[in-house]
C-alpha cells in the first residue's frame, strides 16, 4: 500500500475564486452532509477571507452561517479551515492587535479547527502574532508561503522563509500559490527542503489553475512529502479556482499514493447542488471570464481570482480612454491592445515596487498602479503621475518589510512629496479598539454576542454592519439581484427573438437607444449606439453630455482653470475624518492635495496641476463621479 495522502475541499475559495458571493447559510447547511458522505476528504475550508463580510453584504449574519456550516463537519471528524491575512485579519485593511486576538478565540468557538495565516508580503513578523493567538485559542497555527516567481523568490527563500515561520510558532506550512504560478519542479524542490529540515512539520499544498500548473504541481508537491492536496470540484473546478477532485484523485492513485474512494452518490448531489446555488443567485456574480484558464498571466503572475475585477476596471478605464482618445482624434485602442499593455506594465512595476508578492491586497496595487500608468501614460502624462494612499503605505514600509529594495525614481518622488520609510512593527500604527466599538454598540443598544461574536463583527467590518443592522444591506442586494436577473431574462428574451428596428421610425415610436447590452460568450458588455448625425438629440443635450469646460473668464472677469477629476470613482475631500478638507477660498499651490477619488479598492490623491483659489468646489463629498468630470473650479 502506498503512501497515505490526505484531501482538503476548498469550498469557500471555490466560489470566491469564481465570483463575489458564497451560498446562503441555508443552502451551505444542505451541502454539508453530501459533502461529509463523500467519504474523501479529510479537511474542508469551511470559512475566512472575504466570507464573513460578504455574508454582511447581503444582509445575513456571519456568525450564525460560522456556527451552523461547520458543525457538520465537526461531527463527522473533519478538520475545518479559514484563511486569514495576518496584519489585515479577514479584511483588506490592518486589523488591531485586540480584534486580531478576539477573532481566533472566537473561531475556534464557532468551529474552526485551524487558522491558515499569510501576509500578503511574505514578512514573517506580521505573522507572529497570529500564531500565537491562533495557539492560545486552540486553533492549530498554518503559516503561508505566498509563492510568487521572480529573481528574489527563490527555492532558498522559500525554505528559509518556512524555517522563520516555524520558529515563530506556525505548527503547519501551507504552500499557498494564489496565482498557480509556482513551476512544478520548484514548488516539489521546495516542500522536500522544508520535510528534509522539518520532517514532522505538516505540509499543504495550495494552488489555483489559472495558467495550467496545478495538476503538474499537486504530482510534484505529493512526491516532495507533502501531506495534503488542497482541490475543487465540478462545477467550479479549474478556471480561476483550483484543480479538480476526480483528476488529482486519480492522478495521485496512479503515481501509487493512498487515498480514500469517492463515494460518487455523494459527489453528484455536491455538483448538482452546487449548480443549484448557482442557477439560485450566485452565477448572476460569476464573471464567465474566470471559468476559463489564461496561461497569458504566466508573465505578470497576476492571481487569477482578480481576473473579474480586473477586467471590469479595464472596460472601464478603456471606455473612458477611447473617449479621451476621440476627442483628440487620435487612433482607438481594443479591449486586447490595452490588457497586453497592462500586462507588459505590470512586469515593469512589479520590480519598482519592491516584488511584493502579488496577493491580496498587494496584487490590487500593483495591477492599479500599472493601469493608471498605461492610461496616463497614453494621455501623454508620466509614469507613476497617479498612485494611491494604500500602495505609498506598502512602500513607505506601513504594511512591513518589501521583499526588495523600490525604484530609484519612486525613491525620488517619495522624497520630493515629505514621505518617510517607516521601520517599525506596523502593528503599532493601529492601536487596540475593542473597548470603543464595545460602548459604541451599548450606545446603540447592541447586543455584543455569544462569546462576543457581535461585538467582533462590529470592530472588523463597521460599515458593513452598520449597513447590515439598519437592513440596508438586504435591501440593496435585493435590489441589485433584481436587477441583475432582470438585464438577463432581457438578454435571454433578445437573443431567442431578434427585432430588426427600421431606420425611418414613425414620429411617434420611442428614440433609438444610446446604449445597449450584448452578450459575447456568456459574459455582458454595454456598447454606446450612434447613429451618426442623431435626429433625436438636440445641441443642448450633446453639450451636457460632453461636459465641456466652462468660459476661461469667470463672470467677476479672473482666468478661471477647471480641475478635472484623472478617474471615476467616489468623490471624497479628505481620506479620513481627521483630515483637513479645502474649501472654498482656499489657495492651493501645484502639487497640493485637493481631494480623493476611491477607486478599483484604493483611495488615489488628486494633485493640483495648477496654483490658485479655489472658487468652486462642484460636487459633494461621497458623491460618485466621472472620469473628467469638473469637480472643482480655480482662479
Amino acid at each position: 500500500m502506498g503512501k497515505e495522502i490526505k484531501l482538503s475541499l476548498v469550498y469557500r475559495d471555490m466560489w470566491q475564486s469564481s465570483g463575489k458571493y458564497m451560498p446562503r447559510v441555508d443552502q451551505l447547511v444542505r451541502v454539508a452532509q453530501p459533502i461529509v458522505d463523500m467519504g474523501v476528504f479529510s479537511r474542508i475550508e469551511t470559512n475566512g477571507g472575504g466570507f464573513e463580510q460578504i455574508c454582511l453584504l447581503y444582509g445575513e449574519n456571519p456568525n450564525k452561517a460560522v456556527r451552523e456550516w461547520t458543525t457538520p463537519f465537526n461531527k463527522a471528524g473533519i478538520q475545518t479551515h479559514m484563511l486569514e491575512r495576518g496584519l489585515n485579519g479577514i479584511r483588506m485593511s490592518p486589523v488591531p492587535s485586540d480584534v486580531r486576538e478576539l477573532m481566533f478565540k472566537l473561531k475556534k468557538k464557532q468551529g474552526t479547527d485551524i487558522a491558515r495565516s499569510f501576509d500578503g508580503l511574505n514578512h514573517a513578523p506580521n505573522l507572529q502574532k497570529s500564531f500565537e493567538y491562533a495557539r492560545a485559542g486552540g486553533m492549530i497555527a498554518q503559516g503561508c508561503l505566498c509563492i510568487t516567481f521572480s529573481p528574489i523568490h527563490t527555492v532558498d527563500y522559500y525554505i528559509k522563509l518556512a524555517d522563520t515561520l516555524i520558529d515563530y510558532g506556525a505548527e503547519e506550512i501551507c504552500i499557498k500559490d494564489m496565482a498557480g504560478i509556482g513551476r512544478p519542479v520548484s514548488v516539489g524542490k521546495m516542500i522536500k527542503g522544508i520535510k528534509d529540515r522539518h520532517p514532522n512539520t505538516v505540509v499543504q499544498y495550495h494552488g489555483h489553475s489559472t495558467p495550467g500548473f496545478s495538476v503538474a504541481t499537486s504530482l510534484e508537491a505529493a512526491r516532495a512529502g507533502a501531506d495534503y492536496i488542497d482541490v475543487g470540484m465540478e462545477p467550479l473546478s479549474y478556471g480561476t479556482g483550483h484543480a479538480d477532485l476526480l483528476t488529482i484523485h486519480e492522478m495521485l492513485r496512479d503515481a501509487g499514493f493512498s487515498l480514500p474512494d469517492i463515494n460518487m452518490d455523494a459527489y453528484m448531489e455536491v455538483r448538482s447542488l452546487t449548480q443549484e446555488f448557482i442557477d439560485d443567485f450566485l452565477g448572476y456574480y460569476i464573471n464567465q471570464r474566470n471559468r476559463k484558464m489564461n496561461p497569458l498571466l504566466i508573465g505578470p503572475g497576476l492571481p487569477g481570482g482578480m481576473m473579474g475585477s480586473l477586467m471590469a476596471d479595464l472596460e472601464n478605464n478603456l471606455k473612458s480612454l477611447n473617449k479621451w482618445k476621440a476627442k483628440k482624434g487620435q487612433p482607438l485602442v481594443t479591449q486586447d491592445q490595452l490588457l497586453i499593455k497592462l500586462f507588459d506594465e505590470v512586469k515593469y512595476t512589479w520590480p519598482k515596487f519592491g516584488y511584493p508578492p502579488l496577493v491580496t491586497p498587494y496584487s490590487q496595487y500593483v495591477k492599479n498602479a500599472s493601469l493608471m500608468n498605461v492610461t496616463q501614460m497614453e494621455k501623454g502624462k508620466k509614469r507613476f503621475s497617479m498612485i494611491d494612499e494604500n500602495t505609498w503605505g506598502m512602500l513607505m514600509g506601513k504594511s512591513g518589510k518589501l521583499p526588495g529594495p523600490i525604484g530609484e525614481e519612486l525613491q525620488a518622488m517619495a522624497a520630493a512629496e515629505g514621505r518617510e520609510k517607516f521601520a517599525g512593527d506596523p502593528q503599532d500604527l493601529y492601536p487596540d479598539e475593542l473597548d470603543k466599538f464595545r460602548q459604541q454598540m451599548a450606545e446603540k443598544g447592541w447586543e455584543t454576542g455569544q462569546d462576543d461574536e457581535e461585538l467582533f463583527e462590529f470592530a472588523m467590518h463597521p460599515p458593513q454592519y452598520e449597513d447590515y443592522k439598519s437592513g440596508k444591506a438586504k435591501e440593496k442586494f435585493n435590489a441589485d439581484l433584481a436587477k441583475r436577473k432582470a438585464a438577463a431574462n432581457q438578454n435571454t428574451a433578445a437573443s431567442t427573438t431578434p427585432v430588426v428596428v427600421p431606420v425611418a421610425a414613425s414620429s411617434s415610436a420611442s428614440p433609438p437607444p444610446k446604449s445597449m447590452w450584448i452578450d459575447v460568450d456568456g459574459e455582458r458588455f454595454k456598447v454606446s449606439v450612434s447613429y451618426g448625425d442623431d435626429a433625436n438629440s438636440s445641441p443642448e443635450e450633446e453639450k451636457i453630455s460632453a461636459n465641456p469646460k466652462p468660459s476661461a473668464i469667470a463672470a467677476s472677469g479672473g482666468p478661471m482653470v477647471n480641475v478635472e477629476s484623472p478617474l471615476e470613482g467616489k468623490f471624497f475631500l479628505t481620506k479620513s475624518s481627521s483630515d483637513k478638507a479645502v474649501k472654498v477660498g482656499d489657495k492651493v499651490k501645484e502639487g497640493d492635495t485637493i481631494f480623493y477619488v476611491e477607486s478599483m479598492k484604493v483611495i488615489n490623491a488628486v494633485k493640483a496641476e495648477d496654483s490658485g483659489e479655489i472658487v468652486e468646489i462642484l460636487v459633494n463629498h461621497g458623491d460618485d463621479i466621472e472620469e473628467d468630470d469638473v469637480v472643482m473650479r480655480l482662479k
